[in-house]
């Protein structure tokens, strides 16, 4: 009998151990399956010590014609080595990504979409590992460059950058003058001219706030934008440029609350033209990449004075041990992908990496691609939002559409609120990005 006891509690403790055993896989598998998280290349979820299997997962925000350019650089990277790349598509990236990341099972390599999520994630023991020590920066551009480094280790490199301070339209309908000066005595002459729109799901009213943020570098100069951005000077200092936002977007601000972003841009090409003008980069414009090589649209810097909003996308490692991430991140910035990224059609993509100088469309993104490089003569500097943290960037996007739906009052009011949600959340209120690498001459 005791001989059965001990057989029969030795029986008990085994199947505990493969009950337990099996919950443990069990909830390992959950986590990636309860990630909504769409699977477009492969299918994996990051296990924190990945590559045993050949293969390297990475997060990715884009969709439509980005992801095709993206996808295509990321097949010649497995044809050429060899390794399976699993690429997991989320337009909430950040979401994810800290979900994925709290939940130990975050992807090998992800996309940073803006700046101040390099130094959050670097900063705040958030997952960001260093790159290995082969990873090259000399090639980059200012002031990409400058934020692929902390503490003398590179932890993120830029894979595709923008210029947002530009103006597009249709030369039949605005000319073929590509003066700033006259593109905006012709905005002025015809109020309701812009095409805008400031829907775009939980980050509504984004277009508006890089507009803003245009207005402020090009008024006020890149000195005191950094200074703004890193709350060295209070929101109501930037009211001018609010009320000149306003004063251009016209009676067609309210039409804007609900008309989706990516959308707006059409109303130029409808039939007849519901708008001449559109604010942004070209690849927020949604315009069809044959009436970009036909020269459909055209476009001039909204700042004369050389001063450009610009953003980008890294990359960053969130796992240790799998020597594929490493080989992914850098194969992703250098020239040859680069230059495979930037030829891809629709996907309109420019690159900080110097030895990139060709695009696919010889025309519109040339001149572009130009505005980025030494000899320009321009001022780059980040976009607001993407510098701040997450809580101020949303409260931004808020303001911007109650002083659209207030029809243009006074907004200084609504800035003494966003210097009271500064001033009470302290230190982590303020940008972790350093002012000083926000702006740069190329």
């Amino acid at each position: 009998m005791r001989a059965l006891g001990s057989r029969l509690a030795r029986g008990v403790s085994c199947l505990a151990r493969r009950v337990s055993c099996l919950v443990r896989r069990v909830s390992r598998v959950a986590r990636c399956v309860l990630l909504p998280v769409v699977l477009l290349a492969g299918a994996g979820c990051g296990s924190g010590d990945g590559g045993g299997d050949g293969s390297v997962t990475i997060m990715v925000p884009w969709s439509g014609d980005e992801f095709a350019a993206f996808n295509a650089v990321i097949r010649k990277f497995e044809h050429d080595r060899g390794v399976r790349v699993h690429v997991q598509v989320t337009r909430a990236l950040t979401q994810q990504l800290d979900a994925a990341v709290g939940a130990g099972a975050p992807p090998d390599l992800a996309i940073l979409p803006s700046v101040g999520a390099i130094y959050t994630y670097a900063d705040h023991d958030k997952g960001l590992k260093p790159l290995a020590a082969a990873a090259r920066t000399d090639t980059f551009l200012q002031p990409f460059q400058g934020l692929t480094r902390m503490r003398n280790r590179v932890y993120a490199l830029p894979v595709k950058v923008d210029v947002k301070s530009l103006v597009w339209f249709t030369p039949e309908t605005v000319g073929r003058a590509r003066d700033t000066a006259a593109v905006r005595s012709y905005a002025h002459a015809h109020p309701g001219a812009w095409c805008l729109g400031l829907e775009s799901g939980p980050t509504s009213g984004w277009p508006g706030a890089d507009w803003i943020a245009d207005l402020v570098l090009d008024g006020q100069g890149a000195g005191a934008y950094e200074q703004w951005l890193s709350g060295g000077r209070p929101w109501k200092e930037v009211a001018g440029a609010w009320r000149d936002w306003r004063g251009l977007v016209g009676p067609g601000g309210k039409r804007a609350l609900t008309q989706v972003f990516s959308e707006a841009a059409g109303g130029m090409t409808s039939t007849p033209p519901k708008c001449s003008l559109a604010h942004g980069a070209l690849s927020a414009m949604g315009f069809r990449a044959a009436d970009v090589q036909r020269g459909r649209y055209d476009f001039v810097p909204s700042s004369a004075r050389h001063r450009l909003e610009v953003s980008a996308d890294f990359v960053g490692k969130f796992t240790t041990g799998n020597p594929h991430a490493d080989a992914l991140a850098a194969y992703l910035a250098s020239a040859g992908a680069q230059q495979l990224w930037v030829d891809q059609p629709g996907g309109y993509a420019f690159s900080a990496n110097t030895r990139v100088t060709e695009y696919h469309n010889r025309g519109v993104q040339q001149r572009v691609a130009e505005m980025l490089r030494p000899g320009s003569g321009n001022t780059l500097c980040f976009g607001a939002a993407d510098a701040m943290t997450p809580d101020v960037s949303a409260a931004f996007y808020r303001a911007v559409l109650t002083y659209v739906a207030q029809d243009g009052t006074d907004p200084k009011p609504m800035l003494s609120k966003l210097d009271q949600l500064q001033t009470k959340l302290g230190p982590s209120g303020k940008s972790p990005v350093p002012a000083n690498r926000l702006c740069a001459s190329p």
